[in-house]
């Protein structure tokens, strides 16, 4: 489930990334308007979580905008602003939601899960197979048949991001993105080193990681 945060604040923006994307998320975020309508039309995204005053374009105004060019995301409008002609504002301009800080994670959890199962957005099985593959995106971990493979937290990370986006090519900066956020960087070497001894574990345990690279571009793998 493809999620993106657009809001001002860099420590709840970070904070709400690390807690959604431990929740299973596919996160992107952005503390910028303009950035922000650029990333929503062109991303894909089933969730938008959306601050009303951002710099560059308010929220008000990105919403208008994504929903004449008939973006069918569900947006979910997280603001301060607490009065009720806002709440009135934000839901007649197009919000599916309206939550006001400050907020409870599990109240906002509750919330985007609720859109989801309103909405008819598909949600993500909680176990990818491929072949005799296994990815419990619950439980964190991967297994070959019967055996768990002792995958560190990148190593996972890279597995999970891309068995979750199959038939999506993801760039390295993408993968880097995923693992550690906008504002760290993983390098190309490192993630290379990830995927290295991610398929050597999944090899002794008698399977075959099904990530492909495709030269120039990233890491895929083809779905089933």
């Amino acid at each position: 489930m493809k999620l993106l945060i657009i809001e001002d604040s860099a420590s709840l923006r970070r904070s709400l990334r690390i807690g959604l994307a431990n929740l299973g998320f596919a996160v992107d975020d952005t503390g910028d308007g303009a950035q922000g309508l650029s990333m929503a039309m062109a991303g894909e995204y089933e969730l938008i979580i959306l601050d009303i005053m951002l710099p560059s374009i308010d929220g008000i105004t990105l919403l208008q905008t994504i929903r004449t060019k008939q973006l069918d995301s569900k947006v979910l409008i997280l603001s301060a602003k607490q009065e009720p002609e806002d709440r009135v504002l934000g839901l007649l301009t197009g919000a599916d939601d309206y939550l006001t800080k400050p907020f409870s994670f599990d109240e906002l959890h509750a919330r985007l899960l609720n859109l989801m199962r309103r909405g008819g957005l598909k949600m993500m099985s909680d176990i990818i197979t491929i072949d005799n593959l296994a990815l419990n995106l619950q439980l964190k971990l991967l297994k070959v048949a019967d055996n768990v493979i002792d995958l560190t937290p990148n190593e996972y990370k890279i597995v999970e991001c891309l068995f979750s986006n199959q038939n999506k090519v993801f760039s390295a900066e993408k993968l880097s993105t995923y693992l550690a956020g906008q504002y760290d960087l993983i390098s190309k070497n490192s993630i290379e080193a990830h995927l290295s001894s991610a398929r050597k574990k999944v090899r002794v345990a008698g399977g075959e990681l099904p990530i492909q690279t495709k030269r120039g571009f990233g890491y895929i793998v083809q779905g089933q």
